[in-house]
């Protein structure tokens, strides 16, 4: 009796396992599969760290760059690191339109998040920088953000401690003056090359058909379909295409932006560089508030509805802004555990 009733609890076991096991249906919608393989070929793989043949990115530079994001001894009054408008609990970003620098006076752009960064193809809202590391350069001795003198005065700075010195010897040991402001750029640089933040939608390019809800892939295929993928393609969603903001209206009529902004116009000086912008990534868009280059839209669906208006030429449904949104909510990732 004992043995049967061991049995039944076996067997009991089994089938309990075997029905929690086909709970989790496996998508097989030909749709979606056909839809997976589009995405896939669309936008590509994430790597885990950006590299840089200019800049090697290793442990100890990356430990270096790190340090220095962190360091409120790059800002004139020891008030500011590169962290405090690009805070990397909060994504990257400081969630402001526009940020307060050392001496309190406000940006004129919004500050953009820097993870994911290093995979556009410029930097900045004008794209006037090539890469992370010239970029990393420019906020320390811009008057409004940092406002360090010069670079001699940074150098100057970070020699006078210790730490930097046996640091910087370690990192740029052929180096016959290793702490040198292109160093600086080059370490933190690095750093900001290991800021990749792979999302759910990773895994359903990946072959992962339920790593996504239904309302998500139909987002994704809206997405796709509405035209919205022309600017935002490529494993990060965007940063590598410039873009007139407001193709069919002006953008500040429907942003209720207090500056009107000529973009790229702005360094170039060229007639057909008027409103034009880099495009922005959307990987974290959900948590990367407020949008576009003034920060003047506080909410992800008002962002959507004006991009279907000003760029597309479509007055989106209130469902299909919610699928959108919702699919754009699945580029959120993780905070990586080392910072």
């Amino acid at each position: 009796m004992k043995k049967l009733f061991i049995l039944l609890i076996l067997i009991t076991t089994i089938i309990s396992c075997k029905e929690a096991k086909n709970d989790k249906k496996v998508d097989e919608n030909p749709e979606y599969i056909a839809l997976q393989k589009t995405a896939s070929s669309m936008f590509g793989k994430l790597p885990e760290i950006v590299d840089n043949p200019n800049n090697k990115v290793t442990e100890e530079k990356v430990e270096l760059g790190k340090k220095l994001f962190f360091d409120n001894r790059l800002s004139k009054d020891n008030k500011q690191s590169c962290n405090t408008c690009h805070n990397l609990e909060t994504y990257g970003v400081d969630n402001l339109s526009t940020s307060p620098g050392n001496d309190g006076g406000l940006g004129t752009r919004n500050s953009p998040t820097v993870f994911n960064a290093a995979l556009h193809m410029s930097q900045f809202w004008d794209g006037r920088e090539p890469d992370v590391e010239a970029q990393a350069g420019g906020p320390i001795l811009n008057p409004v953000e940092m406002a360090m003198p010069s670079e001699t005065i940074v150098v100057e700075r970070l020699s006078a401690i210790d730490e930097y010195n046996n640091l910087f010897a370690k990192v740029f040991p052929s180096d016959k003056n290793p702490i040198n402001y292109k160093n600086i750029q080059n370490a933190i640089g690095a750093f900001e090359r290991t800021l990749v933040t792979p999302s759910r939608f990773d895994d359903f390019i990946s072959g992962d058909l339920n790593a996504l809800t239904t309302e998500e892939k139909e987002g994704l295929k809206l997405f796709i379909s509405t035209g919205c993928v022309a600017c935002h393609s490529g494993n990060v969603l965007g940063g590598n295409i410039y873009q007139k903001f407001g193709l069919y209206d002006d953008y500040w009529k429907h942003t209720k932006s207090t500056k009107i902004d000529e973009g790229k116009f702005e360094v170039t000086k060229n007639e057909s560089d008027k409103y034009v912008f880099k495009s922005p990534s959307l990987r974290n868009i959900e948590k990367t508030y407020p949008y576009f280059h003034d920060g003047s839209v506080l909410d992800l669906k008002d962002a959507v509805k004006i991009m279907g208006k000003v760029q597309l030429n479509k007055d989106l449904s209130e469902k299909d802004i919610n699928s959108l949104v919702a699919f754009l909510n699945s580029l959120t990732g993780e905070v990586p555990k080392n910072i």
